[in-house]
């Protein structure tokens, strides 16, 4: 059975829900734009919920001198602190300092120390690295975040996880995200001011006729058509089949598909710092304080050749993580630590780097203007997604006269309407307002939704008027909100992307929850929530 939506014609189509899609979505319909996009499975089911969770200047990039890279994220910090403090903080990093620490050895800037200074060849001293985080300082415009500071770790709490060969560090500001939950609130915001979000459709074709692009996606109403005027192609790791096997056009540009795995095991330190650790093979992993009880380990950087569905943190990758992190930590970290691992394809523009770890991180934006204009997407950082989002709209633009200008700095994401450094009042607000709220359950809440937890919670003075408890204090009212307002469907898209109460929760409990959502969800329920039904 085929729908034909043709009637409807959409100035933008946009193939690919993560977070460039979805940034995209947004930025446009707020430029007054009609917008559809149409992701294959769940909001942020690839890409965008596997990463290493940070807002982060990439201070590693200064060793490939991608400076404009750097500046540009730096500066998208403290821009996009303001616009979410619910689902992003401020993170405080601690890298400890030791004179086996390595550049990946054709970095430029080893090449060039190399080369003035032959004796250091492949060293990375501590005097490089201070002037990296002086200059990472002052490049962004840096006002909310502290500056650098140099650490004693013989007197300072960070040490004490450490080996006590490590005696200084340098800790420096960078910045957490819930990343899934940033491409649901992107997509949300976008559904609220007029887009049309279509989980669980894969687009199976889009050809040019005339001005026009005519879609062709299998939905969960079968198959259906759209036209727009123009097609953006924001399908991550998959952008070359959607060039090569929807629109069947030849490429003339290409990506490199990188895995990047992590490692969650039980916390293996009481501070909420986080530590940025060098290897002695050039390479750089990140260990984070994660959902209060846990710790982040990662990530690793390895070319994938396989289907971008099929990655997965592999034993051999697992195991590096665990010795490059026992490398550091007093108590060696093993496989029984482990409670959980994921993994993610970064689909980076190839500029034919030699290895995975030196391709760029950057975004390049291709418009094909052979018809109706087609952009294609390549690459990308979180960090910088709204930036990459204002520069699509800056190519697409000229096609549309009566678009409006830029507008998404500071802009609030939804439940993000409230000061950055008010997240400990709204939580006491929420607790005071509603006792029976445990510390933990109340934080929870505020962290995930902001203001508008209290619209969950709604006139509830005791946990059973939220209706079935499903466990890790999730509840009937918190899966229905998700269901009607953040496209949620599954199971696997409340504990694994809206949050990560899988972590805490049993395979049980879990098919408890995906058998009632099963239930509630109707004919339409794996499309987005209309703008009306809010």
């Amino acid at each position: 059975m085929t729908n034909v939506t043709a009637e409807v014609v959409s100035d933008l189509f946009i193939i690919g829900g993560g977070i460039n899609g979805c940034g995209i979505a947004r930025d446009a319909t707020g430029r007054g734009l009609s917008v559809t996009l149409a992701e294959q499975g769940d909001l942020a089911q690839g890409t965008s919920s596997a990463s290493t969770k940070l807002f982060h200047g990439g201070l590693r990039y200064l060793e490939y001198f991608e400076f404009r890279l750097v500046r540009e994220a730096l500066e998208e910090r403290e821009t996009l602190l303001v616009a979410m403090p619910h689902i992003s903080w401020p993170m405080r990093f601690v890298l400890p300092l030791s004179p086996d620490m390595r550049f990946e050895s054709d970095t430029p800037t080893s090449r060039l120390l190399g080369w003035v200074m032959p004796w250091a060849r492949g060293r990375r001293p501590d005097w490089l690295i201070r002037l990296g985080l002086f200059m990472y300082d002052t490049m962004g415009g840096r006002k909310i975040l502290p500056a650098t500071r140099t650490l004693d770790l013989t007197k300072d709490p960070a040490g004490r996880p450490l080996q006590p060969k490590f005696h200084k560090a340098f800790e420096y500001s960078d910045c957490w995200v819930e990343d899934s939950r940033l491409v649901a609130l992107n997509a949300r915001d976008a559904a609220l001011r007029g887009a049309r979000i279509l989980t669980r459709t894969r687009v199976t074709a889009a050809e040019r006729r005339g001005d026009l692009w005519h879609i062709t996606a299998e939905g969960p109403h079968g198959t259906e058509t759209f036209r727009a005027r123009a097609l953006v192609n924001a399908g991550g790791p998959w952008v070359m089949d959607v060039i090569r096997n929807v629109a069947h056009i030849n490429p003339t540009e290409g990506v490199r598909l990188v895995r990047g795995s992590h490692i969650v095991t039980k916390r293996l330190f009481d501070h909420d710092r986080c530590y940025f650790f060098q290897g002695s093979d050039g390479r750089i992993i990140f260990a984070i304080p994660y959902e209060q009880d846990f710790t982040l380990i990662g990530t690793t950087d390895k070319d994938h050749t396989s289907a971008p569905s099929d990655a997965k943190c592999t034993d051999e990758e697992r195991d590096y993580l665990l010795a490059f992190a026992s490398q550091y930590f007093a108590r060696p970290v093993t496989r029984d630590d482990v409670v959980w691992t994921y993994s993610g394809v970064r689909p980076l523009y190839n500029d034919g780097a030699k290895s995975a770890t030196a391709a760029t991180r950057d975004y390049v934006l291709k418009l094909d203007g052979n018809g109706p204009p087609l952009l294609n997407v390549f690459g990308g950082k979180i960090t910088t997604y709204r930036r990459l989002a204002e520069s699509a709209l800056a190519k697409l633009t000229p096609f549309f006269p009566k678009a409006k200008s830029n507008w998404t700095a500071r802009v609030p994401l939804p439940g993000g309407d409230f000061p950055q450094d008010q997240v400990a009042a709204l939580t006491a607000a929420l607790k005071a307002a509603h006792p029976f709220l445990t510390d933990y359950w109340a934080a929870r809440l505020v962290r995930a939704y902001g203001t508008e937890a209290a619209q969950i919670v709604g006139n509830a003075t005791t946990a059973e008027a939220l209706g079935q408890d499903f466990g890790a204090t999730l509840t009937e009212a918190e899966v229905r909100w998700l269901m009607s307002h953040e496209f949620a469907a599954t199971a696997a898209d409340v504990v694994w992307r809206r949050s990560k109460l899988g972590l805490r929760m049993t395979a049980d409990q879990i098919e408890t929850l995906d058998r009632f959502m099963t239930s509630e969800v109707g004919a339409g329920a794996a499309r987005a929530v209309s703008p009306a039904a809010e």
